[in-house]
């Protein structure tokens, strides 16, 4: 067994023999660990600030007045309509006053579960006017002691604070997109009207923004009383809003919180289950992205080492003629494919992280779902760890292959090939 320096340095002085071909295959590797590094930290940059933006602005879990299953009816618990020729038509489902029955023993029972904070609430619809103009909001009456444990509004306001609402009975806290659409500015005047008929004035006491579209520009907040007198439900509560001091136990917990209660209770993530499925797809497209470069330049590899072989086969000769083992000759080739893989890693580092730096100062314009300004970007050390093992790793296979066949060549083939 020859000298591990002996055999790199026949290894590099391949190598350095046909620079340009090396150079071509070692940036080929390059943009693979660059691209990888870059859209990762892109990716999981607005990833994380989306999870951290919903988790932050909108409760964990939502208690709805609702079952997730549509209530039989009581001819039907005592008849099989399914599996006879009999069928029922007609039937008026019975009245109910909607609203969570028991929801202040349902509050004062969860308030003592460790890790969670619970906030009663009652949602509904509401039309302000203002001058000429009207408008359409979610109104979503609050507690704001119980409210800044579940949300983080009092950090979101821009304007007016959270215990206004307190000091001024008829307040109400609007989000910018409802108060621009109004021209409403902070201590004006607004007229509320229900569906109920109630028509009553109301004060701005503040004005939000969330950076989520849906809520600045259709929710606005007021006392749970004064919603309750507006929507006329005296003591109603609709919604209970959850918040954990762990948000992703949300799912585990809204599945206790159901089974316990029968009402549908919503986790964050049931929520936005068709966002988080497409950031998934995302991950996937991403990954065979890198995989096709990372393949193209494996070909280069595998090409230049072929090359290579062909050129070198009288050296090959001469080295195993001279005691070289089949091990030694398969370990020059493929600590070429190992020496490409590691300089095309740390050139890709570089590339990586330039390219990740020019992706967090482009600006964008987008309030599609949520506001976001700039290129979001998480610098992460696994990035790089990941990207460089994988390309390594491909580099290492792209070489093993030829490096084999480099192996298994015997002299006497070889010089009888040549003197032909």
């Amino acid at each position: 067994m020859r000298t591990k320096n002996l055999l790199l340095d026949i290894a590099l002085t391949h190598l350095t023999g046909r620079v340009r071909q090396t150079a071509i295959a070692v940036l080929g590797v390059a943009l693979g660990v660059g691209f990888f590094v870059s859209i990762a930290a892109m990716m999981q940059g607005f990833h994380g600030h989306f999870r951290q933006t919903i988790i932050d602005v909108s409760p964990h879990i939502i208690m709805e007045d609702e079952f997730r299953a549509r209530t039989r009816q009581a001819v039907s618990l005592k008849f099989d309509f399914d599996h006879t020729a009999i069928s029922l038509l007609g039937v008026k489902p019975k009245e109910e006053i909607r609203g969570i029955k028991g929801a202040q023993d349902i509050v004062a029972t969860l308030d003592k579960a460790p890790g969670l904070h619970v906030s009663p609430v009652l949602e509904g619809q509401i039309f302000y006017r203002y001058g000429a103009t009207d408008v359409s909001s979610n109104l979503i009456g609050i507690d704001p002691k119980r409210e800044r444990h579940i949300t983080q509004i009092e950090d979101d306001l821009i304007a007016g604070s959270l215990e206004a609402l307190l000091t001024h009975s008829n307040g109400v806290i609007l989000g910018t997109g409802v108060a621009d659409d109004l021209n409403a500015k902070m201590g004006d005047t607004l007229t509320a009207i229900s569906p109920a008929g109630v028509i009553k004035n109301v004060k701005v006491v503040g004005i939000f923004k969330s950076d989520i579209v849906e809520l600045d520009n259709a929710v606005s907040y007021t006392l749970l009383k004064q919603a309750q007198i507006l929507q006329k439900r005296a003591n109603v509560i609709n919604t209970i809003r959850f918040a954990l001091d762990n948000p992703e136990d949300a799912e585990t917990m809204a599945r206790m919180i159901e089974a316990r209660y029968r009402y549908k209770s919503i986790s964050w993530q049931e929520a936005n289950e068709g966002i988080l499925s497409m950031f998934v797809i995302e991950k996937l497209i991403m990954y065979a992205v890198t995989w096709a470069i990372l393949v193209v330049a494996c070909f280069g590899i595998f090409n230049i080492i072929s090359t290579l072989i062909n050129e070198k086969a009288r050296d090959i000769a001469i080295l195993k003629s001279i005691g070289f083992t089949e091990s030694d000759i398969q370990f020059i080739f493929l600590l070429q494919g190992v020496v490409i893989g590691l300089a095309g890693m740390v050139l890709g580092w570089g590339l990586g992280y330039i390219m990740t730096r020019g992706f967090e100062e482009i600006p964008i314009d987008m309030d599609v779902f949520i506001e976001v300004q700039h290129f979001m970007v998480e610098y992460s050390i696994w990035h790089y760890i990941v990207g460089g093992v994988f390309c390594v790793l491909s580099a290492t296979f792209a070489a093993w292959l030829p490096a084999r066949k480099a192996a298994l060549l015997k002299p006497v083939d070889i010089i009888r090939g040549a003197a032909g």
